[in-house]
C-alpha cells in the first residue's frame, strides 16, 4: 500500500521533531566532537526534512537546518552599527610588558586579581545576534563601530547554533576561523585548479566570510569561539570563565584551552606552554588573551578610547628564519599544473628542518622580487607550510638577474600555457610523462586504490620501462614483469602482484577518485557511488543529475560530464572491466540502511593495536559499510572498541568507561555474518 501524503499538521509536528533531532546532531558533532548517530542516520533525517519542506514551503524557517546550504548571491553587504562597540585590545610582546599589565592592574584595583587566559585564535572577529534564541544576525567587525552584514554567510557555519538552547535575546562575540586541515586542503585545490593561493588560515576565513555567493563559503568548512558577550543582561556568569561555561551551556561552541589563574606567574606559564603546544593544536593561534576575571572589577577598570584597561592580548613572537634560495625547480602536477619550488639552505624555523618551500607561481614569484642567491626569511604559514616572507634586498649579490618564468614544460618540453586567465602555468599535453607518473601515484595512493609497495620510483621505473602507459595497465603485469625492476625480487614482485590484485576489490568510490577527475576529490566521490551505484551509471549523467545531489555543485558536474565525453575514459573503463576490476558501490546505499542487519549497525567504534587480516582502512571501509561509524577516540558514547595486538592507552580507557571490547577475530565474524 502507497503511504499516504502528510497533512499539513503532521507535517508541522514531523518537520519540528526533525529539526530538535538535527540541530542536536549537530551540536554533538561539530561543537562538542562527540558524535551518537553516525552520518547515514543524519543525512536520512537531513533528507527527509528537505522532502517535507519542498511539499510545504511555508514550514520553511531561517533556523533550520536545511538553510545552511547556502546558495545565495548578494550584491554586496549592507553596514551594520553594532549596539556596542567591539573593541580591539592593546598588545603585548615581552614578558616584561605582560608583568607591567599586571602591576597596572593591581594599581587601578587596588588588589591582586585573577585572570582568565584564553587562546588568541588567528580568524576574522565576527558578532551574532539572536532574538527569542533564534540567530538573526551576523556582522564583522569592521571598525569596531560599523562592520558588515554576513549573516547568509554565518548561516552555513556548523558550529554557530541557529538557536540556542535557551529562548533568550542575546549578541554574542567571537572568532570564526579555518582549521589547518581545511587550509591546506583549500590550498591544495585552488593550487591544483590555477587559482591564487591563500597566505595563510586568517586569510582563508576572512575571504571565505566575505564571499557574495554563500554556497562558497559552506565549502570552505569554517569554524567558530565565542568568548564574550556584548551586554549580559540575559547572563547569570559573574565572571568570564562562568561566562564561557555559560556560552556553552545556551548551545555556542567556546574553547576547551582556557584556564583561571590566581596570579601573573601562572599566567606566564600558560603562555609558555602554549607557546611549545602551538603546533600540535588543529587550529592557528597567534597569541594568548588575559582578561581579567571578576566582571565587577573590569567594571571599575573600564576602557581606553581604543580598548579595555582589564585586558591584554599577548602575540607569540614570529617563527621566522633567514636562509637563501639556491635554486628553483619546476614541477608537473597530474592537472598539468607546473609549481615552481625554492631549494634553499636547510634552516630550521617552527620545530623543524626546512630546505624546500612552495613558490606557488610565476605571479607569487614577481611578487616578491625573488631571484636566486637571494637572503630570504621564511617562516611557516599556519604553522604548517614554508613560505618565503620577504627578500633581504640588502643582501642581494651585485650581478643577480631577473627571474625568467619557464616558456616550455621541463619534462615533455612542450610550450606551457595560461588557461581561462588562471594564474598558474600548464603544460596541455595529455601524454606528458610527468602527469601520468603522478597520476599514477595519486591511482595507487591510500585514499584511492590503496595498493602497497607501489612507491614513485617503482611507478617512475614501470614507466620508464614501458610497462605500464596508464593506470589500467596496473592489473595486466605479471610478476615476471615486476621482477625486471631494480631491486624488486621475487618475494617484492609477489606482494605487489597481490595488492594489485586485492585492489581490484575495492568499492568503485576509491576509482573514481583514483582516476584524478579535475574537482572531484574522496567525498564528492562517495556521494556519486553511493546515489547512482556503478561507475558506467555514472559516466551516463547529466549535468543536472549530478548537480541535483546534495554536496555537489556545478564545477563538479561540468568536470564529471567533460570528463566521460572522452572516448579515451571509455577505453580506460573497457579495459579495467576486463581485468576484473570492480565497478560498483559496495556501501550501503539509502534505500538498503532499513534492510541490514549487523552489530555494528548505529554503532561507534574505535579500532586500536595491530590487526592481522585487515588494514586499519580496510577494517573502517567494511565496518562503515555494516552501518557502523569509525572514529579515532574512545569516549563515554563509544559502543566497541576492537583491540588488536599491543593495543595501548586507547584500551585501557574502554576498561575504565565500561566500554565493549572485541578482539579481530570478533570483528571478522560480526562483518562476515552481517548481511
Amino acid at each position: 500500500m502507497e503511504d499516504r501524503p502528510l497533512t499539513l499538521g503532521a507535517a508541522t509536528e514531523r518537520v519540528k521533531q526533525l529539526r530538535a533531532d538535527l540541530t542536536k546532531y549537530a551540536h554533538e558533532y561539530y561543537v562538542d566532537d562527540t558524535p551518537t548517530v553516525e552520518d547515514y542516520v543524519y543525512d536520512k533525517l537531513y533528507q527527509e526534512l528537505v522532502d517535507i519542506e519542498a511539499a510545504f514551503p511555508d514550514l520553511i524557517t531561517s533556523d533550520s537546518p536545511t538553510q545552511r546550504v547556502g546558495g545565495k548571491v548578494l550584491e554586496g553587504f549592507d553596514k551594520v552599527t553594532h549596539d556596542v562597540q567591539m573593541y580591539s585590545l592593546n598588545d603585548g610582546f615581552s614578558k616584561e610588558e605582560i608583568y607591567a599589565f599586571d602591576e597596572r592592574v593591581q594599581k587601578l584595583a587596588g588588589r591582586q586579581v585573577s585572570y582568565c587566559c584564553e587562546l588568541k585564535i588567528d580568524g576574522l572577529a565576527i558578532s551574532l545576534k539572536y532574538e527569542d534564541g533564534v540567530f538573526v544576525q551576523g556582522a564583522t567587525r569592521g571598525d569596531g563601530t560599523v562592520g558588515e552584514n554576513i549573516t547568509e554567510n554565518l548561516k552555513t557555519v556548523k558550529s554557530i547554533p541557529l538557536q540556542l538552547e535557551r529562548p533568550i535575546s542575546i549578541e554574542v562575540r567571537g572568532e570564526c576561523y579555518m582549521p589547518k586541515k581545511s587550509f591546506v586542503n583549500l590550498n591544495k585545490e585552488r593550487e591544483e585548479a590555477g587559482q591564487d593561493i591563500f597566505a595563510n588560515p586568517r586569510n582563508a576565513a576572512a575571504g571565505s566570510l566575505r564571499q557574495l555567493d554563500s554556497s562558497i563559503t559552506a565549502k570552505r568548512n569554517l569554524s567558530t569561539f565565542l568568548y564574550t558577550v556584548a551586554d549580559f543582561g540575559p547572563m547569570q556568569a559573574q565572571t568570564q570563565f562562568d561566562a564561557l561555561e555559560e556560552l556553552a551551556e545556551i548551545g555556542l561552541k567556546t574553547n576547551p584551552e582556557r584556564t583561571l589563574c590566581k596570579d601573573i606567574d601562572e599566567v606566564w606559564a600558560y603562555i609558555e606552554a602554549y607557546h611549545e603546544k602551538r603546533e600540535q593544536l588543529p587550529y592557528e593561534i597567534d597569541g594568548i588573551v588575559i582578561k581579567v576575571n571578576d566582571f565587577a572589577t573590569q567594571d571599575e577598570l573600564g576602557f581606553t578610547v581604543k580598548a579595555p584597561r582589564w585586558a591584554i592580548a599577548y602575540k607569540f613572537p614570529p617563527e621566522e628564519a633567514e636562509t637563501v634560495i639556491e635554486d628553483i625547480e619546476w614541477t608537473i602536477g597530474r592537472t598539468g599544473v607546473v609549481t615552481p619550488t625554492a631549494v634553499m639552505t636547510p634552516v630550521r624555523v617552527a620545530g623543524t628542518t626546512v630546505a624546500r618551500a612552495s613558490l606557488h607561481n610565476v605571479d607569487f614569484i614577481n611578487m616578491k622580487g625573488i631571484r636566486l642567491r637571494d637572503h630570504v626569511i621564511i617562516y611557516k604559514a599556519g604553522d604548517i607550510i614554508p613560505e618565503v616572507s620577504q627578500v633581504l634586498l640588502d643582501k642581494r649579490p651585485a650581478d643577480s638577474e631577473e627571474f625568467q618564468a619557464p616558456t616550455h614544460c621541463p619534462v615533455c618540453d612542450s610550450e606551457l600555457v595560461h588557461l581561462d586567465e588562471e594564474v598558474a602555468l600548464r603544460c596541455i599535453n595529455p601524454k606528458c610523462p610527468a602527469q601520468i607518473k603522478e597520476g599514477l601515484s595519486h591511482f595507487v595512493s591510500r585514499n584511492a586504490m590503496n595498493i602497497d609497495g607501489l612507491g614513485p620510483r617503482v611507478l617512475e621505473q614501470m614507466f620508464d620501462k614501458e610497462l605500464v602507459a596508464d593506470v589500467a595497465d596496473l592489473y595486466f603485469l605479471t610478476e615476471e614483469q615486476l621482477m625486471t625492476l631494480d631491486k624488486i625480487k621475487e618475494k617484492s614482485a609477489h606482494n605487489i602482484y597481490t595488492a594489485i590484485a586485492a585492489s581490484k576489490d575495492n568499492s568503485v568510490e576509491r576509482l573514481i577518485f583514483g582516476l584524478g577527475i579535475r574537482h572531484v576529490g574522496s567525498k564528492a566521490a562517495k556521494v556519486l557511488a553511493e546515489h547512482f551505484g556503478d561507475l558506467g551509471t555514472i559516466a551516463k549523467a547529466t549535468k543536472e543529475e549530478i548537480v541535483a545531489l546534495d554536496s555537489i555543485g556545478e564545477i563538479i558536474a561540468d568536470s564529471l560530464v567533460t570528463y566521460f565525453e572522452n572516448e579515451e575514459v571509455h577505453e580506460l573503463m573497457a579495459e579495467f572491466e576486463k581485468a576484473g576490476v570492480n565497478l560498483a558501490y559496495k556501501g550501503l546505499r539509502a534505500s538498503q540502511l532499513d534492510a541490514v542487519e549487523s552489530p555494528f549497525k548505529d554503532k561507534t567504534v574505535v579500532l586500536t593495536g595491530k590487526l592481522e587480516k585487515y588494514t586499519r582502512e580496510e577494517a573502517k571501509e567494511k565496518i562503515e559499510n555494516l552501518g557502523g561509524k569509525v572514529t579515532g577516540s574512545v569516549s563515554k558514547k563509544t559502543d566497541i572498541v576492537v583491540a588488536g595486538a599491543e593495543a595501548g592507552s586507547k584500551l585501557t580507557k574502554a576498561e575504565n568507561l565500561g566500554v565493549a571490547v572485541w578482539t579481530e577475530d570478533q570483528m571478522i565474524t560480526a562483518i562476515e555474518d552481517s548481511h
